[in-house]
């Protein structure tokens, strides 16, 4: 598929307004722009090359962010030891490629979920820690067996009552009693349950046949070598630039109460903030899985210990009813203007958003940043960034359900 940059001289052009140009890939995109800066972000955000590397593969958090751009960002607009924010940081990107690039980073999220996984990708080993994962992985996992007596999990992940997900939701139980009795710490439990929500994840969401117990035994064999691999691999980068100091703050938050986070305070102020928020009319499953068609599961929640909220809103801004629409911009207003105050003056705000009705919605978007306090940073001829987004499973509002949605890229400073 094709990426495409729309644009317009005239500030407050949509893209149903201006002619769409179509270039085969982004160093051809770069070349039609004035400024060196936006040539390097958008080659980084119309990067298509797989996701991996590091730890960025430990699970596939929805509306997953490019590592790439999180990059490009970084290289682009601040300097080693300075600070790095993303407040809605989802699986940790931003946080991990702030890590290795030598910059103090912070990360910040509404989901439970979120925080957990992002953790676990930052979190080093000891070599004792990834022996005894490596153990578990290779002895205990095979020798699990669906008749052996099933432990008392609390209670049942919605939707995982059906016959064909009885076996496997048994397993898991097995496999997740079995980490306190295997592993002696904290950091290597919540890595093994880690390994288990990104084989669960595979084996359950979007799945139109569940695998068996013993598909599920090997995939996790599997999953936690290379797992291991990546860890070993993040804390050898860091190390080589920071000597291994630097190491990020993450904090459970509404964006909204951002600027209320001590902790955040005084690691600030940020120098840069490289993010991607709730997207206005489309609703993602942050929280939940998709399991026998389309019912939802809260199975991720269980495997990793978390309290879920209170449903898609919760992590959304809104619903995705037109009619939630000013409710949604009230929710981001307050959350920029959050973000903002934990901002130096003249700091940069990168994100990548998507509209369900880019024509109407991205002029009130671009309204809602400068009530925040924030100005677009855009030459008078220079033309946005969109990308198409391929294998995303978005549900908008006005259209129903869509495999795609196009994504814009807004840099922005703090006034």
């Amino acid at each position: 598929m094709q990426e495409s940059i729309l644009g317009s001289a005239e500030e407050n052009a949509t893209p149903d307004s201006i002619t769409l140009d179509l270039f085969v890939t982004g160093r051809l995109m770069a070349k039609k722009l004035r400024s060196p800066t936006a040539a390097a972000l958008v080659e980084g955000a119309l990067d298509r090359r797989p996701v991996s590397g590091l730890t960025h593969n430990y699970y596939r958090y929805p509306a997953r962010f490019s590592p790439a751009f999180a990059r490009a960002c970084i290289e682009t607009y601040t300097r080693p030891g300075q600070v790095v924010l993303d407040p809605f940081m989802g699986g940790g990107t931003t946080v991990i490629e702030a890590m290795v690039l030598g910059r103090r980073a912070i990360g910040s999220d509404i989901n439970s979920l979120g925080v957990f996984i992002a953790r676990v990708k930052v979190s080093p080993l000891s070599r004792s820690e990834r022996a005894a994962v490596t153990r578990w992985a290779d002895l205990v996992v095979p020798s699990i067996r669906c008749s052996d007596a099933a432990p008392l999990t609390g209670r049942i992940p919605r939707n995982m009552t059906m016959p064909e997900a009885r076996w496997l939701r048994k397993t898991i139980s097995l496999l997740l009693s079995s980490l306190d009795r295997k592993l002696a710490s904290d950091r290597s439990r919540s890595f093994a349950r880690c390994v288990v929500l990104n084989v669960g994840q595979w084996a359950l969401n979007g799945r139109r046949r569940i695998p068996t117990a013993a598909e599920f035994r090997e995939r996790i064999s599997i999953q936690a070598c290379d797992m291991l691999s990546g860890v070993a691999e993040l804390e050898e980068a860091i190390v080589a630039v920071s000597g291994g100091t630097h190491r990020p703050i993450l904090r459970q938050n509404d964006a909204e109460s951002l600027h209320l986070d001590k902790t955040i305070r005084r690691a600030g102020p940020a120098d840069l903030v490289v993010t991607s928020p709730p997207y206005p009319g489309i609703h993602m499953l942050y929280h939940r899985w998709q399991v026998d068609g389309r019912k939802e599961t809260d199975a991720p929640y269980w495997i990793a210990a978390q309290n879920d909220g209170l449903g898609s809103t919760y992590y959304n801004f809104a619903d995705r009813r037109k009619a939630a629409e000013d409710r949604y911009f009230r929710k981001a207003k307050a959350a920029f203007s959050s973000i903002r105050s934990v901002m130096r003056h003249g700091a940069v705000l990168a994100q990548f958003i998507a509209f369900s009705d880019p024509a109407r919605q991205l002029k009130r978007y671009l309204s809602m940043m400068k009530r925040a306090g924030f100005v677009e940073c855009r030459g008078k001829y220079e033309r946005r960034t969109w990308r198409d987004v391929p294998s995303r499973r978005w549900h908008a509002s006005l259209q129903g359900d869509t495999s795609s949605s196009r994504e814009v890229v807004l840099v922005h400073r703090a006034t």
